[in-house]
This record gives C-alpha cells, structure tokens and sequence, in this order.
C-alpha cells in the first residue's frame, strides 16, 4: 500500500519526499490502530480459556448447589422427626415446617 500510495501523491505532482512522508505517517498509525487492536480484541485462545473457566465455575456451583440441597433435606428431615418425636399426637408439625 505504501508504493501505491507514494505512486497515486508523486503521480499528482507532490513533491517525492512529502509523499513519502506522507505514506510512512500513514502506515505508522495503521500500525498503531492494529497495535490498539491486539490489546482489546480476544483470541480464539482467550475465548477457549474463558468457556473452560466457565465451565470450571459452573461444575463447581453445581457441585455446592448439590451439597446445599443435600443439608437442606437432613436439616428438614431432622426438624420434622424432633417435632413429631416431642408431639407424638400432634399432626402440626408438617403444617409448622412447612
């Protein structure tokens, strides 16, 4: 591009040096814009990574939710059995817990 560019400005009669000048300031800041770029724009490396520590993330989260549910029936269990156990008559309990 930059022989393209220095050909089209010498071709228009400006001065070979300008033109020079000019096509090298213009590729300098594509260069720059690309280099900008590199930095905000994820690879398919990047985007591989994240979906594995998403991943990661969402097995960890199932594994606590599991264990949450798990402690969540033993503590209901317990509750309704020491309620009917120190009201043996008392159908209540069930409505209480619940």
């Amino acid at each position: 591009m930059e022989l393209e560019l220095f050909e089209a400005l010498t071709a228009a009669n400006v001065p070979a040096d300008k033109a020079r000048a000019a096509a090298n300031s213009i590729n300098k800041e594509i260069d720059r814009r690309y280099a900008l770029l590199l930095t905000q724009l994820a690879t398919r490396d990047d985007v591989e990574q994240t979906r594995k520590e998403i991943a990661e993330g969402n097995a960890d989260l199932q594994k606590q939710l599991a264990a949450m549910q798990n402690e969540l029936v033993k503590w209901t269990a317990g509750t309704l059995a020491l309620c009917m156990a120190s009201n043996p008559a008392n159908s209540t309990c069930m409505v209480q817990l619940f």
